[in-house]
């Protein structure tokens, strides 16, 4: 899968950060029931009439203002979870609102669209998925920023679930609904965490992500005294895979036995940096470390190793065997990364590229939600660049007699029901 120009002639960031990663993508298909368009062979299939309208519905319990013609349009996926490389999508729902508390909360947009397929395992080059779900009706909900503490973001994604389950139409639970929750802090900015699967985990997650930012404007101030800014900011790598030929340490003994690349990168005046702590129990290192695990690919942990670090690596002999090659002063820190020469010359750039983003504070990343309440690098965060016109699909009309129609229908379930 390759990245392409949007319709503004500009590529998305995350397309570009996931063609670096260079990935084998194997589907796992049940024969008797593989379709076509699971194979990505067969054109798009018209939306779904029942699943359009129930999702009208939904926009309309929101108090949303339903839009009189849809337009599907593509959203470029490059990780494979879509076989054609693309999400189909549309917006079909504006500008409502759900009560909450003594105010309301707006429903910024509403969208209709195709779901993706499971990932079951990423391990080096290798990503399998299931397509068990691929293609399945999916309703997507944006709220405006107006959470102000991690458990009214919990609170307001309660609201909105009893509002859907009432209709009786759709599916919750884990894997079924899952929640995009947005993040940012003053100074910050947006964040998101993907796919939390429990609304219960929300408070924890928000908690610690926003302690993330404030920690990473800490750490920018801190270069800041040291005079490292994005101008200043300098960093070097080198070969040492001879230099390190008879290491003791057993990931480098075995990566240096295998035949397999050895570099050091030099951070000019990051000393004791990388083990600035960032979430509970979590330092800077992780933030280089994920990066060099989502985007090099080395996924055997530990994939590197730093000179600030507090526990054992390599001896102090090593350090400073691999200090006088490098040239490296008293208040850098080195950090070793091993590999495949392709895969370490990704994770060196990659190194160097988060290491820099310190200066300037907190990159827009999406992020992947840890069963401890922390979160990890998933990958950059998409913008508007990954979306396109879908021209195989023509425009679909909403006229006012449906809606009314669905109107009604979506009153009488809900009277029933109470």
């Amino acid at each position: 899968m390759r990245p392409t120009l949007s319709e503004m002639g500009v590529y998305d960031g995350t397309a570009l950060m996931e063609f670096k990663t260079k990935k084998n993508i194997i589907y796992h298909i049940k024969r008797e029931t593989v379709c076509t368009y699971e194979m990505d062979d067969t054109p798009p299939f018209l939306i779904n009439e029942d699943a359009l309208e129930i999702a009208i519905g939904i926009g309309i319990l929101y108090n949303c203002n339903v839009v009189d013609e849809i337009h599907i349009a593509r959203k470029q996926y490059l990780d494979g979870s879509i076989p054609t490389g693309f999400q189909r999508t549309a917006i079909y729902a504006l500008d409502g609102w759900i009560p909450y508390k003594d105010r309301k909360v707006k429903i910024v947009q509403m969208s209709i669209e195709e779901d993706s397929c499971r990932e079951v395992s990423d391990i080096g080059h290798d990503r399998v998925y299931l397509t068990d779900r691929l293609g399945m009706p999916l309703i997507e909900t944006v709220t405006e920023p107006a959470m102000k503490t991690p458990q009214e973001v919990a609170e307001v994604a309660w609201q909105c679930s009893k509002l859907v389950r009432s209709t009786q139409k759709v599916r919750r639970g884990m894997g079924a609904a899952r929640e995009d929750v947005n993040v940012s802090v003053e100074g910050g900015t947006r964040v998101e965490i993907k796919g939390v699967p429990q609304i219960t985990l929300i408070p924890l997650l928000t908690y610690n992500e926003a302690m993330r930012q404030w920690n990473l404007l800490r750490l920018r101030e801190e270069l800041k005294k040291r005079g490292i800014t994005p101008e200043t900011f300098k960093a070097e790598s080198f070969d040492i895979t001879k230099l390190l030929k008879k290491v003791h340490y057993a990931p480098l003994k075995n990566a240096a036995d295998s035949g397999m690349k050895l570099s050091a990168v030099v951070l000019k005046g990051f000393k004791d940096l990388l083990h600035w702590q960032t979430q509970t129990d979590t330092y800077f290192s992780k933030e280089i470390s994920d990066r060099v695990r989502v985007i090099a690919c080395l996924t055997t942990i530990p994939n590197l190793i730093h000179s600030d670090s507090k526990s054992d690596s390599i001896s102090s002999a090593d350090w400073l065997k691999i200090k006088k090659f490098t040239n490296a002063a008293d208040n850098d820190t080195m950090i070793i990364v091993w590999g495949s020469e392709d895969d370490v010359k990704t994770a060196v750039n990659e190194i160097i590229i988060r290491a820099k983003e310190a200066t300037i504070g907190i990159p827009s990343e999406t992020r992947q939600a840890m069963s401890d309440g922390t979160n990890g690098f998933e990958r950059i965060l998409p913008g508007a660049d990954r979306m396109y016109p879908d021209t195989d699909l023509p425009p679909k009309k909403i006229t006012k007699e449906k809606i009314k129609q669905i109107r009604l229908m979506v009153t009488r379930t809900i009277l029933e029901k109470n």
